[in-house]
């Protein structure tokens, strides 16, 4: 969860939340939080449509620099560094938000998993059916050959040899 994001969630500006996390950064590992790259930075912005970061368009506005983002645990040191009520109320809806994101997550691993057995089931049915099917149109090719004229009798005295 993006840095401005959060302090949305929590009630406080960005720029808030984010000197509370650097005056306590011992808290904060880095499987708690990162800094965004910067090419991950301009795939957001043209994704969302954000200004510009060039300078000469400064004041149109935005972010000027790069965010942080914030994992399930790392949204609850937030909360626990700001201590405002609302972030301490907030990070329980945060920290169920991101359980449930886990749980669907889980959900779709299995989906793969799925999809291949059903996958190898139908083919294995259709193995059989196309074997099926071969056979039924071999035996229709064999009826389709004519068969072959009865050998004329010849007429007369034959001797056999």
């Amino acid at each position: 969860m993006l840095d401005s994001d959060l302090a949305v969630l929590y009630g406080v500006t960005t720029r808030r939340l984010n000197e509370q996390v650097m005056r306590n950064l011992g808290r904060f590992p880095s499987d708690f939080m990162f800094q965004l790259k910067n090419h991950e930075v301009a795939i957001l912005r043209s994704q969302f449509a954000t200004s510009s970061s060039d300078a000469r368009h400064l004041a149109w506005g935005g972010r000027r620099y790069v965010p942080y983002a914030f994992t399930e645990h790392g949204a609850l040191m937030a909360a626990m560094v700001l201590n405002s009520p609302s972030a301490t109320e907030v990070s329980v809806y945060v920290v169920r938000a991101f359980v449930e994101l886990r749980d669907t997550l889980v959900a779709h691993k299995e989906l793969p998993k799925r999809l291949d057995e059903l996958e190898s089931r139908l083919e294995r049915k259709l193995t059989t059916h196309d074997q099926a099917i071969a056979g039924i149109l071999d035996a229709i090719r064999q009826l389709m050959v004519p068969p072959e004229p009865p050998k004329k009798r010849r007429i007369g005295f034959v001797q056999n040899d």
